[in-house]
């Protein structure tokens, strides 16, 4: 049996081979910030009805209607998980903790959304499967070098 685990396969075009290894540090930190930064928005939403979001009420509404009670507290932690701990996961800052509810969160929101079926458009699970997913990597990484988990030298 072939050990593969110490061979690397060519690159096909042997020119670009330097900048992956220059920027192979940063694929953390882009999928780190990425989710951080694209949940803000949808906090945004559920906590002050911006981007044409429903804000507490009527976010607290919705998750009443499948079962979520009491909806307002229920409302209140998620828009909190997604405003401040998107933020918490942009700069690095209690990463893994802010990684593991978020895996939490999502996992729940795929269970709510199985009945539509995969496709996003559709109400499927599509997205907060891969919003699990990603904060699942970002759970298992944690901060990494550019985080304030980092800078503080603590990694929870």
């Amino acid at each position: 049996m072939t050990d593969f685990s110490h061979n690397k396969p060519r690159a096909i075009i042997p020119a670009l081979e330097p900048l992956w290894n220059v920027l192979e540090p940063l694929s953390p930190v882009i999928i780190r910030v990425t989710t951080g930064l694209l949940m803000v928005p949808h906090g945004a939403q559920k906590l002050f009805g911006a981007f044409g979001g429903y804000g507490l009420e009527g976010t607290a509404g919705w998750l009443e209607s499948i079962g979520f009670v009491p909806g307002f507290a229920f409302a209140l932690m998620i828009g909190l998980l997604e405003f401040v701990g998107g933020l918490m996961l942009t700069v690095g800052l209690l990463t893994r903790p802010v990684a593991a509810a978020v895996v939490v969160f999502m996992a729940i929101a795929v269970s709510t959304h199985l009945p539509a079926g995969y496709f996003w458009n559709e109400g499927g699970f599509e997205m907060p499967l891969m919003w699990g997913l990603l904060a699942l990597s970002v759970l298992i990484r944690g901060g990494g070098k550019f985080s304030v988990d980092q800078k503080i030298g603590y990694a929870f």
